[in-house]
Order: structure tokens, then sequence, then C-alpha cells
């Protein structure tokens, strides 16, 4: 494969790390290089946290929040800040488009839209500066004059983000986050880091105040310290279900605040009426953005039994004509998996599914004449067991898997027989009948005859999916606490007119 040429990494201080409003250098020497998964040659090294880094990055946060003067300022102050990175993500956007192929695979002209994406979160929360209700008028059911319901910011957050699609989850934290009053500790992905980088680099630019937000890059096990941090009120925290479930056991023990959006198996329910090749072409398009690597991706695909065999052609003839290569061709239709560790893991759950009986129908393997770089044919099984390891496990790969159902009853069922409850479609050309089958399915999100998530109105999962939500102003609740506050008589700032 020839190389296709990359935008420049101009990030200024990737030894090391952003801790008080400033750049510092980390405590010990140890490095982590990101691998560009295209080409399996570094693409960039930075600072690796220690145990002592991630202690001063909480206390930085903690002081901020108990004695400096963001939580005390106005929200519409804050708003400020958020808009002002904002306007920082768009400028630079090309860099940002750049970091996210190398680090993810995802192609190009995809990552070049990010950026938009992360700022239109900051200035939607902005917005809510002046629309949110952070105080409410309440009359007192049990003694007293007057009665306030308020909504005040939950303290220290530590955001974990992962590797798939770093800059839009950071957003999805860290706005709400900032607009309630909270200080955060950003801790990002060894395998992902550049696009917190630039968030930090703007928070500098913009004169974010000390302390407001720390960025640092560091494994697992200095990344458990962050959760266990007694001076960290709060855990945002999207990865695998595996992961969370260690992140809320810990929350658990001192009772701290945690957000979780976990892993998924999302189940396509394919009714009787829809044209099943424009089913196929909704599905497989969306299964290849950013190669099948999204914990929401519809990779159970539930349709009729006698509509079984038909569907299975429709997906496979899409996926055996995509061109997968280098993320910055523009011809390159699917880029690679993000590591090689996520492509042994890929081809593996391949193999699993062959050796217990489903049936390969294209791909499960890597792609003719690419063999370097972390690619992965897209592929497709059919006579799928509900049961089986395929349709059990999430792959996060291209990887889709058709469950032949007995009927409608049936295909709701078996939507459901999963740990996970993260996102769902139904395709049928019947609205009504579309909102009743939606009313059945245990899951987050469910979306009507496409791939459908919508961070503007909410996003996140029932069961072993997760807790809480993301994205609109569902988002920004868990960063608040409630406050009742009953007192003998009317302050005058809330007296009438």
């Amino acid at each position: 494969m020839s190389v296709i040429d990359r935008p420049p990494i101009n990030l200024r201080h990737l030894d090391k790390l952003f801790i008080d409003g400033q750049w510092v250098a980390p405590s010990g020497d140890a490095t982590i290089t990101v691998i560009d998964s295209a080409t399996e040659t570094p693409a960039f090294t930075v600072a690796e946290a220690q145990s002592a880094d991630m202690a001063r990055a909480v206390a930085a946060a903690r002081r901020a929040f108990d004695t400096g003067p963001w939580p005390r300022l106005t929200h519409e102050e804050r708003a400020w800040y958020l808009r002002a990175i904002a306007a920082g993500l768009r400028e630079r956007s090309e860099e940002i488009g750049g970091l996210w192929p190398r680090e993810a695979g995802v192609l190009h002209s995809m990552a070049r839209g990010v950026a938009a994406g992360a700022a239109w979160r900051f200035d939607f929360y902005a917005s809510l500066a002046d629309t949110f209700r952070f105080e409410e008028e309440m009359t007192p059911t049990a003694g007293g004059e007057f009665g306030l319901l308020v909504r005040e910011p939950v303290g220290v957050v530590g955001a974990i983000v992962p590797w798939n699609a770093p800059l839009g989850l950071m957003s999805s934290k860290l706005a709400p986050a900032l607009l309630a009053g909270c200080t955060a500790v950003l801790k990002l992905s060894p395998e992902a880091p550049g696009e917190g980088y630039v968030l930090a680099e703007i928070a500098e630019d913009i004169g974010l105040p000390p302390g407001v937000l720390n960025v640092l890059t560091a494994d697992r096990e200095v990344s458990e310290l962050l959760v266990r941090n007694p001076d960290v009120d709060k855990i945002s925290f999207t990865g695998s279900t595996a992961a969370g479930r260690r992140i809320a056991s810990i929350c658990g023990e001192r009772i701290a605040r945690c957000t979780l959006e976990l892993g998924g198996k999302s189940a396509a329910v394919v009714l009787d009426d829809i044209d099943l090749g424009r089913a196929a072409q909704a599905i497989a398009s969306a299964e290849c953005s950013i190669s099948g690597q999204v914990c929401s991706s519809l990779t159970r695909i539930v349709v009729s039994r006698h509509r079984h065999d038909e569907m299975v052609d429709a997906l496979s003839s899409i996926f055996s004509e995509v061109r997968v290569g280098d993320p910055f061709d523009p011809e390159s239709q699917m880029g690679p998996l993000a590591s090689d560790r996520q492509l042994e893991r890929v081809l593996g759950l391949m193999g699993t599914g062959i050796d217990e009986g489903a049936t390969l129908a294209t791909g499960g393997g890597r792609p003719a004449g690419l063999e370097r770089g972390y690619f992965v044919e897209p592929t497709v099984f059919g006579n799928v067991d509900n049961a089986s390891t395929i349709a059990r496990e999430e792959i996060f790969g291209p990887v889709l898997s058709v469950i032949p159902a007995a009927d409608e009853r049936d295909a709701v069922r078996i939507a459901n027989d999963t740990i996970y409850g993260l996102n769902a479609s139904v395709f049928t050309e019947d609205v009504e009948r579309a909102r009743s089958v939606a009313a059945q399915l245990r899951s987050g999100t469910v979306g009507h005859n496409a791939f459908r998530t919508d961070v503007g109105i909410a996003f996140g999962g029932f069961k072993q999916s997760g807790i809480g939500r993301e994205g609109g102003r569902e988002g920004l609740y868990p960063y608040l606490e409630t406050k009742t506050v009953i007192l003998d008589g009317r302050p005058n700032r809330y007296a009438p007119g």
C-alpha cells in the first residue's frame, strides 16, 4: 500500500501535562507512542502520567473548585468561556481532522467535521446559561415561608474518554460540567490523546482559570487512582462494560457519583413490509463508519426467517464492494481498525463465529493487498444463533450478524435478549408500527429506518449499557446536585416585580 501524505501535527507540548493552567513536566520519563493505524508507524509521542501527576491534577481541580473563581462566576460568565472553546475548535478543525484518522482509522473526510460537532456542543451548553432553570421558587409544604430548588455543581469531575471518538465524547462531558461550575481532570486514552492536547491548548489560549481543566494521558493503573481519589466527586466514563463495572464498584465504595456510557450489541429489527435493499444499504453504510468501532452500531440484524437469505445477500453485496484503504485516501470508503490488539480481537471473534456454526457470507479476514495496517474486511454472518458468541459479545469492528426470527413478536424478543440496551432501530414503512415496536424495545435510543443517535436530545443505555445520559438538557443534570432551601422570609432578589 502506498502511503498517502498526512497533514502535519503541530501540537506544542507533547512532552508535558496540562495541570493547574500550565504545561508541566511529568514526574517520570515514561512516554506513550501513538501508532498510525494505517501504516503501523509512529505518529507522535506524549508524556505518560504517573501516580504523582494524577494526584497533582486532582489537587489542582479540587483547589480550583473549593477556592477558585470558577464555581462563583455566573452561568453567563462561564458560557463566555464555552463559546471561546467552541471558536478555538473551529479554528483548528483541519488539525483535528488530521489526528483522528491516525489514531482510530476513521476516514479523513469524516474526521474533518468532528471539530464542528464538538464546537456545537460547547455552544449548545453555553446557550443553556440563559434558559435552564438552575433555581426554581417552590412553595414549602412543611413549614417556612419561601422555598427554593437549587441545582449546584457536583464538584470535581474525573472525565475518562476512550479512543474511538475522543473529541465528541470530551465535549459531551466537559461542556455541561463546565457550564454547571464543575472543575475537571480529563484522562485521555493512550491510543488517542491528540485531540485532548488540542483542547488543553485552547483552554490555555482563552485564559481558562487555573485548575478548571487538567489534561493528562495515563494507563489503566493510574486511571484507577482518579476513580479512587476521594477529592473527585464524580466520574464520567465512556468505554467497555467490563471497565464500567470496575469503575461503578469503586464509586459505590465511596458513594461517588458516576455516569457510565458503556457497550452495546444493538439490534436492527427488520419488519416484513420494508424493502430489504433499502434496509441493507442503511445498515451497511452506517457500519463502515469508524470501521464499525462504534458502541451503538446496529450489529444484530433480526429478520423474518423467510427473508433471512435475501437479507444476507443484500448486505453481502454491499459489503463486498466497500473499498477499504488508507483513511487519508479520498477513494477509501472504510479505514483500518485502531490497533493491533483490536485487529486481533475482531479476527478472533470472526473465527469463533465460524466455529460455532454461523454461515460466513462475505469477508472474514484481512483485505487482499493490505498487509500493513490494521485493516479488516467488512463481514456478514448469516444463520446466527442469538445465544452464540458473535451475537452476545461486542465485537467493535465491521461485523454483522443476521439472526432469523419467527415473526414480529419473536424479533422483539430476540432484540431484547442481551445484557445491553444502548441502541436499536425498526425498519418498516408504517410509522405507527415503528412507534409500537419502539415502545417494546429495551434500549436508550430507537431509530426508524436508519442507524440513529442524537446527542442533541440524549444518549445512553438501558441495562449494562450504562447509567445516566449524555447530550441535550438531560446531559446537564448529572453534573448538578439538587439542594432544597427553605427560608422564613422572601429574599429581596426574589421580590415580586
